[in-house]
């Protein structure tokens, strides 16, 4: 199939997956030899089997089967008498000859740490793309196990006077969406409160050594006051209760092949909510320049401590000459490196708040980067003073949640 037929289907996907009756095609489908009887089952067997599954699948399907399949297809609608979905698909062929420019092919936008966010034409391109991808097990992770994976959440809201480190009010409410959120995507979700440094790095590594071979995934939530910290591949450092730094890198590198071989190739996602660094941004005026978003009454809160020379008791990373390649590894900040990240005292942080009204929204079709951009957009928007959240992307495929 040549792009523009691609294109065409893409852009039409979630019309035909809510609309195809799959029925009466299957024969019509067998007779104009557009896909085999072998072919015709996987189809019917795609997902939970349901009709919007099996229309999925062979949408995504058909785009592999020559360069006449879309004008066959139609010819199919048309003999099962979906003609309303024939004429769609016939006039946006037809429209695409006579103006080439009208269908054209969606460029994916490269992995960046933090992003501005996407246009409309940059989503509705997208949209087709992020279909195929969740049937696609070489673009996509196969999320199939249920629940697919853990998913710990470290909420550390009280810190001890020697610290001299505030209490985290608002951090509960955090902590609650997102261990809803989570357990609505399938995952088995554990919540651990005011944990020291120590005990921090005890719970992730007890987290690593379990057995994740019936598993596909691994979620850690860090909520806590962070800080800048000397690093070598992933920056910031998040505080235990005690007020001791745990370095990010380390926290991703206790789950690294040596530490954790049965997630081994399956993703493993860090969310950090945390201050990179006590840098408060005032932003630049733009045209569009969005109100001060602002919970009535209340005042945001910084997550920022002080920049750490060196590593404390507990911020000593992985010996450098055994570090693995950091693959399937996304960690996402609240926060730019540096800068203040922040958290309403009566509805939670910035970053939290939109990160799960993005997910209750947008996860049961996005893929976790598209996800990001859009937490990212909304999140910038915020406030007099600004914040940008962005993310390390060592993932090597795209990862659609099990919703």
């Amino acid at each position: 199939m040549d792009e523009a037929d691609r294109q065409i289907l893409r852009r039409c996907r979630v019309q035909l997956v809510n609309e195809l009756q799959v029925a009466p095609l299957w024969d019509v489908l067998l007779t104009r030899q557009l896909f085999t009887p072998a072919m015709i089952e996987d189809i019917q067997h795609a997902g939970s089997g349901s009709r919007s599954d099996q229309a999925r699948q062979l949408v995504t399907d058909l785009e592999t089967r020559g360069s006449q399949a879309l004008p066959l297809f139609i010819s199919c609608l048309e003999d099962t008498d979906q003609n309303n979905l024939a004429s769609v698909l016939r006039a946006r062929r037809q429209a695409e000859k006579q103006n080439p420019e009208a269908v054209r092919p969606w460029n994916p936008m490269p992995v960046v740490v933090g992003a501005m966010g996407l246009t409309p034409e940059d989503l509705r391109g997208k949209q087709g793309d992020q279909e195929i991808s969740k049937q696609n097990a070489d673009l996509a992770y196969a999320l199939n196990a249920d629940p697919c994976g853990h998913c710990l959440i470290i909420n550390n809201v009280n810190f001890c006077l020697e610290s001299r480190l505030t209490a985290r009010t608002g951090s509960n409410i955090d902590c609650e969406k997102l261990r809803q959120r989570f357990h609505l995507l399938h995952f088995m979700v554990e919540v651990k409160c005011d944990l020291t440094a120590k005990q921090m790095v005890q719970a992730l590594v007890e987290l690593a050594r379990r057995d994740h071979s019936a598993l596909d995934c691994c979620v850690v939530v860090v909520l806590s006051h962070g800080c800048q910290a000397s690093h070598r591949q992933f920056p910031g450092a998040v505080y235990g209760t005690d007020g001791c730094p745990v370095a990010i890198e380390r926290i991703v590198n206790i789950f690294n092949g040596a530490g954790c071989p049965s997630l081994g190739g399956k993703p493993k996602l860090f969310f950090i909510q945390a201050c990179g660094g006590e840098q408060k941004d005032r932003g630049f005026e733009v045209a569009s320049a969005s109100p001060e978003d602002r919970t009535p009454g209340s005042e945001p809160e910084s997550d920022a401590v002080p920049f750490q020379e060196g590593p404390g008791p507990f911020d000593q990373p992985d010996a450098v000459s055994s570090l693995p390649t950091p693959s399937d590894i996304f960690v996402s900040y609240s926060t730019f490196p540096g800068f203040v990240s922040w958290r309403d005292t009566k509805s939670g942080s910035w970053y939290v708040e939109t990160l799960d009204g993005v997910f209750e929204q947008w996860a049961h079709s996005e893929d976790l980067q598209t996800l990001l951009l859009r937490v990212a957009n909304a999140v910038s928007q915020k406030g007099f003073y600004k914040q940008i959240p962005g993310c390390f992307n060592f993932l090597r495929k795209k990862l659609f949640f099990k919703v």
